[in-house]
């Protein structure tokens, strides 16, 4: 079997990479949601992770337990390295992973393709309130803060998320697997 792909999932605050990611499990068995490992409590909310301290992740990371790791926002992220088995299986591997990163996921995983999500600055403040997590202060701040440009020689699937999510689902499988279409 072919080896599955490494999707990593990019897009702003509140443009819906919990919610496609989730979709796209639920339609197809292929795709898998890979969690992350982050130094941030489960009780803070957001997406399902594996929640750890600074030290046990400093323990994981020492010990080669991570694919990819990075640090953003105060916290600690990590790939945890049994995404290698996932792929082998030949699964389409999903994970929500940072722009800073991107480069070092492309020349780590030999089938990876970044699906970059977008919507209109109006979808993704309503849906940053609708969460009810953070201030109008700081949903205005997050909304500011400047997204880094894709770098150019990364294979990139660039899809609008402002939409119906199964609009949004049906648009990527087609242009992930054009031969399924």
């Amino acid at each position: 079997m072919m080896a599955g792909r490494f999707i990593a999932v990019v897009g702003p605050s509140g443009v819906g990479k919990d919610s496609v990611m989730s979709a796209l499990a639920a339609r197809d068995p292929r795709f898998l949601c890979l969690r992350r490992m982050i130094t941030r409590p489960q009780a803070a909310g957001g997406e399902d992770h594996i929640a750890v301290s600074d030290e046990e992740f400093a323990r994981v990371q020492s010990a080669g337990g991570f694919a990819l790791s990075w640090q953003a926002h105060g916290l600690s992220y990590g790939i945890p390295v049994a995404v290698d088995q996932q792929l082998a299986q030949g699964n389409e591997v999903l994970v929500n992973l940072s722009r800073a990163v991107l480069e070092q996921a492309q020349k780590r995983f030999d089938r990876f393709v970044v699906l970059s999500l977008t919507a209109p600055v109006e979808v993704l403040a309503a849906r940053l309130a609708g969460r009810g997590r953070e201030s109008a202060e700081d949903i205005a701040a997050r909304l500011r803060r400047k997204v880094s440009d894709l770098p150019r020689e990364l294979p990139v699937l660039t899809v609008d998320n402002s939409g119906p999510l199964d609009q949004t689902i049906d648009t990527i499988l087609s242009r992930l697997q054009p031969e399924r279409a």
